[in-house]
């Protein structure tokens, strides 16, 4: 089976000296030469140490490993048929695509209503999130999804106010849930603010509650790309001892004298955030919940990571016991931060085996008759296919799929369009379809029809990106459910997917394609 290469990767500006001749355990030139200057990971480790932990540059990517899983999503088929339909009147006329729904309603109260099955994930105090927030909270909120800001973004305010160690103002937090609201429609979607250890510290849930009336708030067990506290890296010494003052691990010690030397003259040029671990037990977590809604909060969401599957266990008994209204499960292998390159590759379960782990769980729970709350799956998603088969593969527990460098990868690229439609220096490849907003995007006729003349010039080009994708997402989506003749999103099953390979089947408990309606096809054919 191929993997990624472990000393050398775009992720960490390394490469092999001996590109063709490379050893697969070490991933070391076969002939490591005295007098390299050392251009791959080992090398560039001997002169840059811990700094060559993260990928780079840090501050404008989002990163994913580059390890090849024994199973992944590419190993299911989505099945179609041609006989009759669910969630439509079984006539031609009517069951078309355009017809498919793809709304529904969250939470135990149902009092969350998206437009498409999509949760965008923890979107943090990173540079890469900040810069692009306003085209993801505008996007977002168009498109009637559910957008959360991710953990520690009050805490890395520079301008929040404390009193006695809790905020009482912060003009990021608010900023972030303000443009969302300012472009919600219909009050479709809903703006989560996220919480870990230092946020909690800060009180920084009561805030958004009592302050910013948010639409829920939401947990943080971790995520599928490192099983640590997030990290980001600060370039300016009063921001590094500002954080540490407030409770944040920041490497080298800002407080330390011969640091602070070392910096200003140039030793090295970035500090590193580190959050602290949490560490989760029932009762902690059930008073935990227990307050936050004593503080207002209509909706309680729990987001975990890839950890040993009894933790997942834990978060499914724990999120049961305290009527949480939407648990999401994120597999390994990404990140849009900073996370440790070797650990976002080497650490935890990958989402196949986790989604199906998770499948088992549930349907352990509900023959026990215990509350099930809704679910949400992560772990590099992307494209419509891959949304089906997430939906499918733990049906009927999974609502939504949690989604991040794909939707902010979208963002990006309109931002980026827009900024070279003002400079006038578009690159042929997108040149060819117009040179102006109006022309480029393909959505924006319908937007500015709907906006308005004048809101639309305030919509950002990045938002126009996110909307646009997830507009190709949600028609491709319909026509899958089409083809399976399912026209409303409660109908995709597991039966809707197949295995095709033992290995897939065996670990899913997805029927192999080859067994597939076996004993439906022997009963046609005997006649």
């Amino acid at each position: 089976m191929s993997i990624y290469k472990p000393n050398a990767s775009a992720a960490t500006l390394t490469k092999n000296r001996t590109e063709g001749s490379i050893n697969p355990y070490s991933g070391m030139c076969v002939t490591c030469i005295d007098g390299c200057v050392g251009m791959c990971e080992i090398g560039k480790s001997a002169y840059r140490g811990h700094e060559t932990l993260y990928p780079q540059p840090f501050g404008i990517i989002t990163t994913a490993s580059e390890k090849k899983y024994p199973v992944d999503y590419s190993h299911f088929s989505i099945m179609g048929t041609m006989m009759g339909a669910k969630g439509i009147e079984a006539d031609t006329e009517k069951a078309i695509f355009p017809n498919v729904e793809l709304g529904r309603s969250i939470g135990k109260n149902k009092d969350i209503r998206v437009k498409l099955p999509v949760v965008i994930s923890g979107i943090g105090s990173t540079d890469v999130a900040r810069n692009n927030w306003e085209s993801l909270a505008a996007g977002a909120a168009l498109c009637g999804i559910i957008l959360t800001v991710g953990e520690n973004v009050s805490g890395m305010d520079e301008d929040a106010v404390l009193e006695n160690g809790r905020v009482v103002k912060t003009s990021d937090l608010k900023r972030r849930v303000e443009l969302f609201k300012k472009w919600q429609v219909g009050g479709c979607g809903a703006i989560v603010v996220q919480a870990n250890v230092e946020d909690s510290r800060l009180g920084t849930l009561e805030y958004a509650l009592e302050q910013l009336d948010v639409d829920a708030v939401e947990l943080k067990w971790g995520q599928g790309a490192k099983d640590i506290g997030g990290e980001v890296k600060i370039k300016s010494l009063d921001k590094a001892l500002m954080l540490k003052k407030r409770g944040y691990v920041v490497l080298p010690d800002p407080e330390d004298p011969h640091v602070a030397e070392a910096f200003r003259r140039g030793s090295f040029k970035e500090f590193e955030r580190h959050s602290l671990l949490g560490i989760v037990d029932e009762e902690s977590f059930l008073q935990r919940v227990k307050s936050l809604r004593e503080a207002g909060a209509r909706n309680v969401f729990l987001k975990t990571g890839a950890y040993r599957p009894a933790d997942l266990a834990r978060a499914l008994r724990f999120s049961s016991l305290a009527d949480i209204d939407l648990v999401t499960v994120d597999g390994a292998g990404g990140g849009t931060g900073m996370s440790p390159w070797r650990m976002m590759n080497e650490w935890g379960v990958p989402s196949v085996e986790l989604h199906s782990l998770l499948y088992s769980y549930c349907e352990k729970l509900k023959a026990k008759d215990h509350y099930m709350p809704d679910i949400s799956l992560g772990g590099g998603f992307a494209f419509e296919d891959q949304i089906f088969k997430g939906l499918a593969i733990a049906a009927p527990h999974v609502k939504l799929i949690g989604m991040a460098r794909a939707p902010l990868a979208a963002a990006m690229v309109g931002k980026t369009i827009g900024s070279r439609i003002a400079e006038n220096k578009l690159p042929v490849y997108v040149e060819r379809f117009g040179s102006d907003v109006e022309e480029i995007f393909v959505t924006a006729s319908e937007l500015k029809h709907e906006l308005g003349s004048d809101l639309f010039e305030e919509l950002p080009p990045g938002a126009l990106g996110l909307y646009t994708y997830y507009e190709r997402l949600a028609q491709g989506l319909k026509q899958l459910m089409c083809g399976n003749r399912k026209f409303s999103l409660e109908y995709i099953s597991r039966d809707d997917i197949a295995a095709l390979t033992k290995e897939a089947a065996e670990i899913s408990g997805i029927k192999h394609v080859m067994d597939l309606d076996r004993e439906e096809a022997e009963q046609i054919l005997d006649f």
